[in-house]
């Protein structure tokens, strides 16, 4: 479960003060996957870094039962003089899970080779996503953040990162943001629209489609 109680969120920019979340009072129940569509700039991907707390509100809170996961794919954390193994330990030992598991997976997924065991701050950027994806999708938590997951690599590692990601759907939750129609149709049960602040949920993911489709004046994906 997660539960937005009274949450606010603004930004300055140069036209003055953004409200991007306005007293949002709302329910997302355990275990289900839900798209959360909203138009550029609506404040999806913020809303995802508040959920991991890495943003926090201007007022409100949120409250969750289970673990839930950071950005999925998200690379800052990792420390560029240590190797791909040093970071995978390191973040296993923060999540209690099994390290030496946890190294098999993302070596593995990763396909990183011998550049697993080199210091991160030698990979491109592909190489650091690719590692980002393999120590996130590899602890086991019971909510996932997805921020475009698939985006990543070639298309055969696009296609291993969806058979992945939707296996671990099946015991978990999810919010997930993709501007794909075909991949929440895919992903998710239910939906949430972000739209001037305010957020809506939808059990069911057609209904919140049809709504930001409308929001947007468009029946094609944006």
């Amino acid at each position: 479960m997660i539960q937005f109680e009274n949450l606010n969120k603004s930004y300055w920019t140069p036209e003055g003060r953004r409200q991007i979340l306005r007293d949002v009072n709302l329910t997302i129940p355990s275990r289900v996957a839900v798209g959360l569509l909203g138009r550029n700039g609506a404040g999806k991907s913020t809303l995802l870094e508040m959920i991991g707390g890495t943003i926090r509100p201007d007022s409100g809170r949120i409250v969750t039962s289970g673990t839930v996961s950071w950005p999925v794919g998200f690379a800052g954390s990792f420390h560029g003089d240590m190797t791909g193994v040093q970071n995978t330990r390191f973040i296993a030992r923060v999540y209690g899970v099994d390290s030496d598991e946890l190294c098999d997976f993302v070596a593995d997924f990763s396909e990183l080779g011998t550049y697993f065991n080199a210091p991160v701050r030698t990979y491109s950027s592909g190489m650091r996503s690719r590692l980002a994806f393999g120590v996130s999708i590899g602890i086991p938590f019971d909510t996932y953040l997805v921020d475009e997951v698939t985006s990543v690599g070639d298309a055969a590692f696009k296609l291993k990162s969806r058979e992945v990601f939707e296996a671990r759907m099946r015991h978990a939750g999810a919010i997930v943001v993709t501007h794909s129609t075909a991949q929440l149709r895919k992903l998710c049960h239910a939906g949430a629209v972000l739209e001037k602040g305010r957020l809506h949920y939808f059990p069911d993911v057609e209904d919140a489609i049809a709504i930001h489709q409308a929001n947007m004046g468009s029946s094609e994906d944006e």
